[in-house]
């Protein structure tokens, strides 16, 4: 790119931050907008970015290329004083493209267990010397953030299926780790679905790699299963299997198999089955690198996870306080086993809504999602920059649950309101989730402030 002074439209979010971080490090004039402010912007702003809260056509004029994310829409006033005006615009997944072209990249995708199989397979290729980048859609400790920018040959980044935009990207590796109908504002049918991911996996060459969970007869009916660059994982099928699992409070303990050949085994940091899995997809992506089981288990057993996926917010006493991203009926489930796996005797979940149009769509299964919990709150739903589809309110999920199942459950709106009520209620030996992926890890924050100042005063 020949473009001097570059603007992110949106850029206060965690992909978008992420990119314009990688084009300062290039050295690009970086300036970018949004509603809120928030610590990305602020790590933005130390490194040189102008940052602007709102929008205004006043502040692209300047800009040589604009740059977009998903979420802004059409009518946003920066966007269409840029089209007007014949600023050039890329979309996000557009501008990692760009970034991707100088690199070996390698993408992963899937419904569910993007961040947390991109962060893995970051840390093995550090572990291993190999100094990647790596963006990733969740903040990492061990570097620091959402981004991190290597000297080394590989790129490394979620492929957001959301909008389709990952077509633009041209990998080296791909992998896919499941495959759920979630973004009902841009997939109308599930036949859409399965072809967008089918033109993804069809983009890698013949001398890539494509990794897939072997036991999505849906994921698997794309390929041609003789391919040679296909490899595949799963707990009964595929390429890579584990056995001997034992599930531990936070974590897990496996031997893996590749091919019928023990490769050894892993004693996993992070909890529950599903990370089980992206644990695997990760390894055999690091082998088709060339790198070494060793390598890998090491990497793995000293991974400690990434924010907001299951992460450990705090003890009041003994309950814990534990926040989670998870949106989707199958995240929420996952989420679900794993707490009850840890020993603690309840299980009380904070659920917010995440989007108008994924509550409508997927209200039934949501209701099914959290028979394993003692007692569920669930708060207003988190708009996302969506407007409010009439019938579709919060209330209505309360009262299917209420309906159809036995479980304890209460609608409290404001997230102040629920973290007030958690403190009515919780005893000692309770978890705590926080689940969605708005602000309701706030509720956790409020009440570990609250009673940890009720401590001090006792």
């Amino acid at each position: 790119m020949k473009k001097e002074k570059i603007h992110l439209i949106g850029i206060g979010g965690i992909s978008m931050s992420g990119i314009a971080e990688v084009l300062l490090h290039k050295g690009y004039q970086v300036s970018g907008s949004d509603l809120k402010d928030n610590h990305l912007l602020k790590r933005l702003r130390g490194k040189g970015a102008k940052i602007y809260i709102g929008h205004s056509a006043e502040q692209v004029k300047d800009a040589d290329l604009v740059v977009v994310s998903n979420a802004i829409p059409e009518k946003n006033s920066e966007l269409s004083y840029a089209r007007k005006q014949g600023i050039p615009v890329l979309k996000r997944a557009e501008m990692i493209a760009e970034f991707m072209k100088d690199k070996t990249g390698i993408a992963i995708s899937g419904t569910h267990g993007k961040t947390t199989t991109t962060s893995m397979l970051y840390s093995i290729l550090e572990r291993a010397g190999i100094d990647p980048t790596v963006m990733v859609g969740g903040e990492l400790e061990n570097i620091g953030g959402n981004v991190r920018i290597g000297d080394g040959d590989y790129f490394i980044t979620e492929a957001d299926e959301s909008d389709g935009s990952f077509l633009f990207f041209d990998p080296r590796v791909v992998i896919v780790t499941n495959m759920e109908l979630d973004h009902i504002d841009y997939y109308d049918s599930r036949e859409k679905l399965i072809t967008t991911f089918k033109k993804f996996i069809d983009k890698i060459p013949p001398e890539g790699q494509a990794i897939l969970w072997a036991e999505d007869e849906e994921i698997m009916n794309l390929v041609d299963r003789g391919r040679p660059n296909i490899l595949t994982y799963g707990f009964n099928k595929g390429d890579i299997q584990v056995r001997d699992i034992k599930l531990l409070p936070f974590g897990s303990y496996y031997t893996v198999d590749y091919r019928g050949n023990e490769l050894g085994t892993i004693n996993l940091q992070i909890p529950g089955k599903h990370n089980i899995l992206n644990s695997m997809a990760t390894i055999g992506a690091a082998m088709f690198l060339g790198l070494s089981f060793t390598d890998i288990r090491q990497a793995l057993e000293e991974f400690s996870g990434v924010k907001r996926r299951f992460d450990k917010k705090g003890l009041i006493g003994d309950i814990l306080v534990v926040d989670d991203y998870a949106h989707h009926p199958t995240e929420i489930k996952a989420t679900i086993k794993a707490a009850r796996n840890t020993g603690y005797e309840r299980v009380i979940a904070v659920f917010q809504p995440h989007r108008y149009s994924r509550t409508k769509h997927l209200m039934q299964d949501f209701s099914q999602s959290f028979n394993e919990v003692d007692h569920l709150i669930i708060t207003d739903i988190y708009g996302a920059g969506e407007k409010p589809l009439p019938g579709v309110k919060a209330q209505d999920l309360v009262d299917m649950i209420a309906r159809n199942t036995d479980i304890t459950v209460d609608y409290i709106q404001d997230i102040n309101d629920a973290a007030g009520y958690l403190q009515e209620i919780i005893r000692p030996r309770d978890i705590i989730l926080t689940i969605g992926a708005g602000d309701v890890y706030k509720v956790g924050e409020i009440l570990l402030k609250r009673m940890k100042k009720l401590r001090e005063m006792a």
